[in-house]
């Protein structure tokens, strides 16, 4: 039997060192009254404040004309008789 420190992040246990066992290994775990720093949070980019338009331009304008019947052909399509 060995002895690994770890910490619970709030979702799972995380070893502070390397793990030697096999998946399905059954393992004993005690929950002390200690703490560890918690690890600094990553920045996230702020979001803007209205997502209307994002993904312009990623639009093709040679397709727009198709866009009023994307749908109906796609339905066509997937329920067309094999």
């Amino acid at each position: 039997m060995i002895a690994v420190p770890g910490y619970y992040d709030g979702v799972g246990i995380q070893p502070l060192d390397e793990i030697v066992a096999r998946p399905y290994q059954r393992v004993i775990i005690t929950v002390l009254d200690d703490f560890v720093p918690a690890p600094p949070r990553e920045q996230a980019t702020p979001a803007p404040a209205s997502l209307r338009g994002a993904l312009a331009r990623y639009a093709n304008p040679a397709l727009r004309d198709r866009e009023a019947e994307a749908w109906a052909l796609a339905a066509a399509e997937k329920h067309a008789p094999a």
